[in-house]
């Protein structure tokens, strides 16, 4: 937090820094656009939310202003935790004007539109909100109006809804750190990049809770962000051993199978994926299921990533079980094909190449067939 602080500081001392908290687009390796400012942007918040200031609302206007631009445009941006504390923190202001800041980033996309409270839009009073956007020329007060008021053009909220609502978000959003959930510091210094930090926190929050699946589940969910396949693949170890269904048990050794070879151990994900085989004939019509594709895909992936002597072996089990399921995605088919190639199944990777091109030409069928 010393850096956020600090950059705070200048950001408050001068207006012309504020450039740098704007939405700047690039492109990542999967081809999508994303903003290179979001985290800096994040880190400042912190900041401002154990620094809360009454000269600071023309900073956070801006930084909700670039955080509605973000999640317009940035099309995996959805709606993060950053987004509703920018919004919250303006909302204490309570500045009628900043209704139109607000509704930028409720309409800025689908999690918007769903997940961010209408609440934000009314943090100036409800009565007061709604008659000075009646009273607005702007184009948009017909869709704003639409959001405040139902269906009998009565508020959507009350004063008193109101006001409940801050004080939950000032439980969610509190002023002294300390009084932080132990999760939040792992979530942020993931986010701003500081690993160590992270992984600190975690094993911290982690010490001396029971060891339930809600536990283990996020412990693993938080190892696989930071990287930590192998401990992941161990916390999911002890996943595995609370569970008894067959459909539950199969899905889970999948997952294992998933976090030990992105660890690089590919003898524990093949054993993993034998388990996964043992009981997935439990489930009944387990082939019709995302759970039967994704047994496949995990063999298919292994013998792709494996030493040749063990993707070979690994091959003709992805090779038996694929033939036994259905409508298999043309990636999965396209991955099997060089997967046979890659082990020297030349027969079968034809095989699964005319497989690939009649599910491509079902697809199109399909498709001209679909009612325009």
């Amino acid at each position: 937090m010393d850096s956020a602080r600090e950059d705070l500081d200048r950001l408050r001392q001068d207006r012309s820094s504020w450039q740098g908290l704007c939405y700047d687009e690039a492109v990542g390796a999967d081809g999508y656009a994303y903003d290179t400012a979001m985290a800096r942007r994040a880190t400042v918040l912190w900041a401002l939310q154990y620094d809360r200031r009454p000269e600071d609302h023309d900073l956070l206007r801006h930084i909700v202003e670039q955080e509605a631009v973000c999640r317009k445009k940035a099309p995996l941006a959805g709606l993060s935790d950053e987004a509703l504390l920018a919004g919250f923190l303006l909302a204490e202001h309570g500045e009628i004007e900043d209704v139109w800041a607000q509704w930028a980033v409720k309409r800025a996309n689908f999690d918007t539109s769903t997940g961010y409270d209408v609440e934000h839009l009314l943090a100036a009073g409800v009565d007061a909100t709604i008659e000075y956007v009646r009273g607005s020329e702007r184009e948009d007060r017909d869709a704003v109006l639409k959001q405040l008021l139902d269906w009998n053009g009565e508020p959507v909220v009350t004063e008193d809804d109101l006001a409940m609502w801050f004080t939950r978000k000032r439980l969610h959003f509190p002023a002294d750190p300390d009084a932080e959930d132990a999760m939040t510091w792992v979530e942020r210094a993931r986010l701003a990049g500081d690993t160590d930090t992270a992984r600190e926190h975690l094993a911290r929050w982690a010490e001396g809770r029971e060891r339930d699946q809600s536990t283990l589940s996020q412990l693993r969910y938080h190892q696989t962000a930071l990287g930590d396949h192998a401990a992941a693949a161990q916390t999911q170890e002890e996943c595995v051993s609370l569970l008894t269904s067959a459909r539950d048990l199969a899905i889970n050794w999948c997952t294992l199978a998933e976090l030990w070879r992105r660890a690089g151990e590919h003898d524990a994900a093949l054993a993993a994926l034998r388990e996964c085989g043992c009981v997935i004939v439990a489930v009944p019509n387990w082939q019709q299921y995302s759970m039967g594709r994704t047994y496949v895909k995990e063999l298919v992936l292994l013998a792709l990533a494996a030493d040749l002597g063990l993707a070979s072996e690994v091959f003709a089990e992805a090779d038996s079980v694929a033939s036994a399921v259905p409508r298999l995605p043309a990636t999965m088919l396209a991955a099997t094909a060089e997967a046979a190639e890659r082990t020297g199944h030349h027969l079968r990777a034809e095989h699964y190449r005319e497989r690939l091109a009649q599910e491509r030409e079902r697809d199109g069928a399909e498709a001209n067939h679909t009612p325009g």
